[in-house]
């Protein structure tokens, strides 16, 4: 039979029409004889009932079995009216039934409440079931809109949608990459696409001018929260632009996408925080500015202290930070170890503390302080009764990472007491700017580029390029929401000298390796490269935040485990020897 209508849209104005619905049985009730089926598709809910000519047969029935049926709407009984359904004022009576297949039990329940307290390996196993709860059919329809809001968008400024190739070359300097050999060329591989950045780049050359495209990436490094080994990102080019046209831009695009979605109008321009100040103040650069507890510099307070492990930081080049993390002391002394866990991850050798109860100040360090640094540290940090004082003694960049991850801990330490609230619907979007251009690799022992090499120095910083490439600033810039970044990008070098002595002379990267892997690139530069910019924005990310949950893996159809596998179908599978072969591969046993 054919279906009408689906199972949110009857209501007593089509009392008494004849109407076909499909889907699947959410419940199944027998009340004195008469059965009640719950039938339910990716819509909503419709209540069926059927009397004595079909009883027996809806009931054998079970839930997630696939049915259609044909009937007539009916008025409910005034005390069957369910008025958290669209359709809770009708039922249809069935006069037929059509049974497409009859479902075994489901292994874990399918309902929002239960599932989300089932193991997620087996949610992944089953995802096909895990997919039918509301909670993810709306993740679903509202990653749907999302993107459909983002490509109405850039068609209405006038972009082009360009798919660029998957498989591209090899650029090991970069993030761990997936590599796909060759048949045809013996031991040699294409490597999976991590960023269209060259190729988007290539566009601006070619004179596409305004390019966008809902990019799959794929890159093989660890996955978490906020991580899968294959993502969708918005990537955007634009040739004839500077910063401010690509803040207004992507700020556009987000007013449009929460309008279009969750109907909210999200305030614009948004606030700009450069690199330093954001490291100054937050430890970290993707703020999340909807609390304060801020980071405070005491390096001229303590650079004559009595406590010697402030004032010889100090006196080594290095600073003392400060953070009040207000009514939170009384941490308990686990708690307060785990702070200290996070500090040591972060390059600490433990963490100095303060805790302030009843007029007096707790902490083996407070001996060595003097009334005015008390002074200083209680007008500063605003010190009250009850308050933590967490410190920081190291290189600026490593403070500055210490106690930010301190600070995050400790917000959830105090959300966790009810002392602080941080609402996922409280929208602080903020663009990150000015960051350096270069940071020096110690380990390598030379300057590694902070977002990638095709990144422009801000221009009255490129003088120093020979003399202190540490000290340029980027024209690099991050959008951030709530402590997440959800995307960066950069006004891109555009002349092939420069982009050449980039490569060469700041990087130190070999004349050879240049040609090798980027030489395609300087080459279309000296045929007229326009000016251009532009910036990747997180799909995934994005719809997590706009569906008010912290896992990707909650928005994406059929994600990875955290150990890189398909529950479901079981991948990754080793594969015969016969394909490696045809791939002129061998696969070494490191056991043996």
């Amino acid at each position: 039979m054919k279906r009408t209508h689906h199972c949110a849209q009857l209501t007593k104005a089509d009392l008494h029409a004849t109407v076909s619905l499909a889907g699947w049985v959410d419940s199944v009730r027998d009340h004195g004889g008469i059965i009640f089926v719950d039938l339910r598709d990716r819509q909503g809910v419709t209540q069926v009932k059927f009397d004595s000519s079909l009883r027996e047969e809806a009931a054998k029935l079970k839930d997630e079995s696939v049915i259609g049926i044909r009937g007539k709407v009916e008025l409910r009984p005034t005390d069957m009216v369910n008025k958290n359904l669209p359709t809770g004022e009708i039922e249809v009576d069935a006069t037929e039934l059509e049974v497409h297949n009859i479902s075994e039990t489901p292994p874990f329940p399918l309902d929002d409440a239960g599932g989300d307290k089932v193991n997620e390996d087996l949610r992944l196993t089953y995802r096909y079931l895990d997919l039918r709860r509301p909670k993810m059919r709306k993740n679903l329809a509202v990653r749907h809109r999302a993107t459909k809001s983002v490509r109405d968008y850039f068609d209405a400024q006038g972009f082009y949608e360009v798919e660029t190739p998957v498989l591209f070359k090899s650029t090991p300097e970069g993030a761990r990459e997936y590599l796909v050999p060759s048949r045809i060329h013996a031991g040699q591989f294409y490597a999976l696409s991590q960023s269209p950045q060259q190729f988007k780049q290539i566009l601006m050359v070619a004179g596409v001018e305004k390019y966008f495209q809902i990019a799959r990436c794929f890159r093989d490094e660890d996955l978490r929260a906020d991580r899968q080994m294959e993502f969708t990102q918005i990537d955007v080019e634009v040739s004839f632009i500077d910063r401010e046209g690509i803040y207004a831009l992507f700020e556009g695009m987000l007013k449009k996408v929460w309008k279009d979605v969750l109907d909210h109008d999200l305030p614009t321009p948004f606030p700009r925080m450069a690199y330093n100040e954001a490291m100054n103040r937050y430890g970290v650069d993707k703020p999340d500015t909807r609390f304060g507890i801020e980071l405070v510099d005491f390096s001229d307070t303590f650079k004559a202290s009595g406590f010697k492990v402030f004032q010889s930081t100090i006196a080594s080049g290095g600073c003392v930070k400060a953070i009040n993390a207000k009514g939170l002391a009384d941490a308990t002394q686990g708690e307060i170890s785990s702070l200290e866990d996070s500090a040591k991850t972060m390059g600490a050798k433990g963490l100095a503390y303060i805790k302030v109860e009843k007029g007096e100040w707790k902490s083996p360090i407070v001996k060595f302080f003097t009334d005015a640094e008390k002074a200083e540290l209680t007008q500063r940090l605003a010190i009250e009764d009850g308050d933590l004082i967490c410190f920081a003694a190291a290189p600026w960049d490593r403070a500055c990472a210490i106690l930010g991850r301190v600070r995050l801990d400790a917000a959830q330490l105090l959300v966790k007491r009810g002392k602080l609230t941080l609402r996922p619907d409280q929208w602080n979007f903020l663009w990150v700017v000015d960051f350096p251009l270069m940071s020096y690799d110690e380990e390598r022992g030379g300057y590694a580029a902070t977002h990638h090499p095709f990144t422009a120095p801000v221009p009255e910083d490129a003088h120093l390029l020979d003399s202190d490439p540490k000290a340029v600033r980027g024209q690099h810039y991050d959008v951030v929401l709530n402590g997440m970044e959800l995307g960066g990008g950069s006004i891109r070098i555009h002349q092939p000298t420069l982009q050449e002595k980039v490569f060469t002379d700041v990087l130190k990267i070999p004349a050879d390796v240049v040609e090798s892997r980027f030489g395609y690139m300087l080459k279309a530069f000296k045929f007229g490269a326009p000016p251009h910019g532009g910036i990747a924005f997180g799909l995934d990310r994005m719809c997590a935040l706009l569906c008010g949950t912290t896992s990707i893996r909650d928005v994406i159809a059929f994600p990875k485990t955290q150990k890189a596998q398909d529950l479901m179908n079981q991948s990754p599978t080793p594969v015969t020897e016969k394909q490696l072969r045809d791939l002129h591969i061998k696969v070494v046993d490191e056991a043996k």
